[in-house]
């Protein structure tokens, strides 16, 4: 059963979101219901919480063990910007 609910949203904000949902070929009411769907579906706030993308994606890509973030990170930003 559906319920109309009345909220009080900035004008900008409000225009916005109906373009979004025009561009995505969505109702606003129907981005708004998934979206609180999703943040009420546990009741415990975690943040670890990973999103059904993040869950798909796990496993896919094994890390060498000698594998060096800070070091792969420092040589693509010099990459990038030098």
């Amino acid at each position: 059963m559906n319920t109309k609910l009345t909220l009080t949203i900035e004008d900008s904000l409000i225009k916005q979101a109906k373009e979004y949902a025009k561009d995505k070929g969505r109702s606003l009411s129907d981005i708004i219901e998934n979206y609180l769907k999703i943040i009420t579906k546990d009741s415990e706030i975690s943040i670890e919480r990973n999103t059904p993308i993040t869950n798909s994606l796990k496993g896919s890509f094994k890390i060498p063990k000698d594998f060096d973030y800070k070091k792969s990170m420092s040589d693509r930003l010099t990459e990038k910007y030098l």
